[in-house]
């Protein structure tokens, strides 16, 4: 005979609920969702313009060469990239690895390279292999939102370090380094993205990646840099990646095809020391035993047409004049308090608001608008910062939709300004110049004692001064 199938119940009773919290390891307690992830599921809306993911513009990559390329894997290539591959990754994956590398400097050893589901698993993989509970990490303030759900869900004791306009600023991590030294706890590793950062668009200075570089060689202390998007450079002149001032003897470099070729093929990778590097091939077995064999074959057929540094020159030149494009909208439509970064390269803005708009908040209101852009808290794992930030990008819609993503975003401004207005009886003050607030922050980038910070009252208290002004 013959049973019918059950289907799932609701589950969400409180006894159904506590039944399987009982069954939760205790790190679900601390994870933390990724912005970006949670508004994909908005933003794929057509009528969405989104100016919130880390979007490259996929749409520009020729489809007659995709689809050259994939009926040559066909034709060449079927079995083997069905097939599983090698954890490190193909050597000919490698090889096009060195030639990215090497257009900025670097000359690692092929050994040291392993190719990973992305960036996204290299930052991961370094923290599966560095990390236990309780451990000391290092960042930057703000920080890649995508690191920040990653540092929590290893549990450790995450501290961030201020940036301004020239990057993290290395004197403040010299100071927490000292008062970690006090306290008998050793960090694990610095991460940075210092080459157009993400979020704040700032790079970090020659002198400070110099002292960085020597501050790990003295200590002996790793740092971890996140590089995605050192070949997008539209202004200034080409800084060396950290790796390149080290060697590879304290530097792990973590890069990604995404932003210079597609996201979708899934494909990063990460540079390390020997004994680092044994153990991280030893987690992504346990992860996912191979990256993508099919489209490490795509990659290596894409590098051998030789063509990829002209098509990175055109996205550079295509992203130059939307950067251009959402200052100009900034300076229209955000309000005079307002004030922005202004990159040099990548794929963002880092825009702050008046101190008493929370743009958590905002974000729920501009969706009610069609538009979207990441919440400053994202950035930060003291979610009380960042409040009044907003990250947005511009390489992943054209110039209409920017500056009508940036007037809706604006439109919404005014009306929480002048909300603010009415409710206090008086025109909502401007906030106080970022150079100002500067003599404010601690050497951990929270607000000294008495100092009238707004790190816990919810306000930003970055100290960026190359920046840009709203209109009157």
């Amino acid at each position: 005979m013959e049973e019918t199938p059950h289907r799932r119940r609701a589950h969400t009773s409180s006894r159904d609920l506590a039944r399987y919290a009982g069954l939760f390891a205790a790190r679900t307690g601390v994870m933390r969702s990724s912005a970006m992830r949670d508004l994909m599921a908005v933003t794929v809306r057509p009528e969405v313009i989104s100016l919130a993911g880390g979007l490259p513009d996929t749409s520009t990559f020729p489809a007659g060469t995709f689809a050259a390329q994939m009926t040559r894997i066909a034709q060449k290539s079927t079995a083997e990239a069905l097939q599983y591959g090698p954890t490190e990754g193909f050597a000919e994956t490698v090889d096009c690895i060195l030639e990215v590398m090497g257009a900025e400097g670097m000359l690692p050893d092929p050994d040291d390279v392993i190719v990973t589901t992305g960036g996204q698993q290299a930052i991961d993989l370094v923290c599966k292999t560095l990390v236990d509970p309780g451990d000391v990490v290092i960042c930057e303030a703000p920080t890649y939102p995508g690191a920040v759900p990653v540092f929590c869900s290893y549990q450790a004791e995450t501290i961030q370090i201020d940036c301004d306009e020239d990057g993290m600023r290395i004197e403040d991590l010299e100071a927490v380094l000292a008062r970690l030294d006090g306290e008998g706890k050793r960090p694990k590793f610095v991460y940075s993205v210092p080459s157009f950062q993400n979020p704040a668009g700032v790079t970090m200075s020659l002198e400070r990646r110099r002292r960085l570089v020597e501050l790990a060689r003295q200590r002996e202390l790793l740092v971890v840099e996140d590089s995605p998007y050192g070949l997008l450079r539209f202004g200034g002149e080409p800084l060396p990646p950290l790796y390149q001032l080290d060697g590879g003897d304290f530097v792990i470099y973590v890069g990604t095809f995404s932003k210079i070729l597609s996201p979708g093929i899934r494909l990063g990778w990460a540079v390390a020391p020997p004994p680092v590097m044994e153990k991280i091939v030893l987690g992504k077995q346990a992860s996912d035993l191979c990256s993508s064999t099919l489209t490490q074959h795509f990659v290596r057929e894409y590098f051998g047409e030789g063509r990829w540094r002209e098509y990175i020159a055109e996205l550079v030149e295509i992203y130059r004049g939307r950067r251009d494009t959402m200052v100009e909208a900034l300076r229209e439509h955000f309000p005079a308090q307002a004030s922005w970064t202004e990159p040099e390269g990548g794929l963002f803005i880092w825009a702050t608001l008046p101190e008493y708009i929370d743009t958590s908040d905002l974000l729920a209101k501009a969706l009610r608008e069609d538009v979207a852009f990441v919440p400053g808290q994202a950035a930060y794992v003291d979610e009380t910062r960042g409040r009044s930030s907003m990250r947005l990008n511009f390489s992943g819609v054209g110039d209409e939709e920017i500056r009508e993503g940036v007037r809706r975003i604006g439109k919404t401004i005014a009306e929480q300004v002048e909300l603010y207005g009415a409710l206090t009886s008086e025109p909502a003050a401007p906030s106080a110049p970022a150079q100002s607030r500067e003599s404010d922050m601690g050497a951990t980038g929270l607000p000294r004692p008495g100092s009238g910070g707004s790190g816990k009252d919810g306000g930003d208290v970055l100290p960026f001064r190359k920046t840009g002004e709203g209109a009157a």
